[in-house]
């Protein structure tokens, strides 16, 4: 997979939909990162370091964010009913993310890239 697109295209056609949007809502928290693909996975990366990705999975999605920027946010991700590792989220394409929660996850990671 080289790009955003070619990812989400060859997902199963039920997880589309919400990588579609994980792809926008990190685009707009992340207006400075740079699209790229590593590990086989979509990300956005700033001054070389990968501050968020997703993927998909046979069952599930996993977003993925700087640890420090999901233990910042671990009782919100707890609060709605999610799975959390210590660097990502893993969920049903029937049961996303909230759209404000990856936003301001997103941005939390972005700020803790900057140190």
């Amino acid at each position: 997979m080289t790009d955003h697109d070619s990812y989400i295209a060859a997902a199963p056609e039920a997880f589309r939909p919400v990588l579609h949007r994980l792809r926008e809502l990190l685009r707009e928290a992340l207006p400075d990162a740079e699209e790229m693909t590593a590990y086989n996975m979509p990300g956005f990366r700033i001054r070389g370091t990968v501050v968020a990705s997703y993927a998909a999975f046979s069952k599930q999605i996993g977003l993925y964010f700087l640890a420090p920027a999901i233990s910042d946010h671990a009782a919100e991700i707890a609060e709605a009913g999610l799975k959390a590792s210590r660097t990502g989220i893993t969920f049903p394409p029937r049961k996303p993310v909230p759209d404000d929660l990856v936003t301001r996850i997103a941005r939390a990671s972005r700020e803790h890239a900057d140190g």
